[in-house]
């Protein structure tokens, strides 16, 4: 559903708690001004610093965004390039931003492919965000949700060959345990913006239960109006995990 004409009226009902986004929309923004593929990706880290502050001053506890997909890399390798540029920058330039914030930064995906720059610049910024409390901001990159199910599942299997582990043992909590997003809230919220309806092997286990938002606007043009939106929407839902509703 989108929420382009929803009013971003107050509503006394409580959460969401965890909200995810699928940043979806950069490409369109920059062609539709006829700019490189790019320069809508940097707008978009605009964005991000918009979100991440709007999210702290609306007092919501868990922020997760999907930055950059398993399936990413089989874009052009001038497009990944930049990609990867802009990560750098957002990790050495906004960290201190993120930190004054109070924002704890955890970065959620597979770290074989990536740069040992970066990878050391991950490190640096777990560390130092690691004891601030106002808000969790998890950054999803080199993630791929069917990948993640795989690697639990085989770490599992693999506990059990040795013994370690019953195969009656396990049930939901343990496997929620060898998921990369292990100790993180599922989502409450999951919006997706630049109108597109799905969720593109995004925490797939994560999200079974979450309410979605599509929204029509594009990632770069996206912010606090827009997350108070989908959190207007989100509190009108009545939320019945599988139940009967009153």
């Amino acid at each position: 559903m989108s929420t382009a004409s929803l009013p971003a009226a107050a509503d006394p009902t409580p959460g969401p708690h965890h909200v995810a986004i699928i940043m979806d929309g950069n490409g369109r923004w920059a062609k539709a001004r006829g700019l490189p593929r790019v320069a809508g990706h940097r707008r978009g880290a605009d964005a991000v610093r918009r979100v991440v502050r709007g999210a702290g001053e609306l007092g919501i506890p868990v922020l997760t965004l999907f930055a950059f997909s398993t399936e990413n890399w089989t874009r052009p390798a001038d497009e990944v390039n930049d990609l990867m540029g802009l990560l750098r920058h957002y990790l050495r330039n906004e960290l201190e931003e993120l930190h004054k914030n109070g924002a704890r930064l955890r970065v959620i995906g597979n770290r074989d492919g990536l740069a040992a720059d970066i990878v050391r610049d991950i490190d640096e910024a777990q560390k130092m965000t690691k004891a601030n409390a106002r808000i969790d901001v998890n950054i999803c990159i080199n993630y791929g949700a069917r990948d993640e199910i795989l690697q639990a599942t085989r770490s599992l299997a693999r506990s059990v060959a040795a013994g370690e582990l019953a195969a009656d043992g396990i049930d939901e909590a343990r496997f929620e345990q060898e998921l990369l997003t292990a100790g993180v809230p599922d989502p409450d919220l999951l919006i997706r913006t630049s109108g597109e309806q799905r969720i593109s092997n995004f925490l797939l286990w994560q999200c079974a239960y979450a309410e979605l938002v599509f929204v029509d606007t594009l990632w770069p043009d996206f912010g606090k109006e827009h997350l108070e939106r989908a959190i207007a929407e989100f509190r009108r839902r009545e939320r019945r995990y599988g139940g009967v509703g009153g």
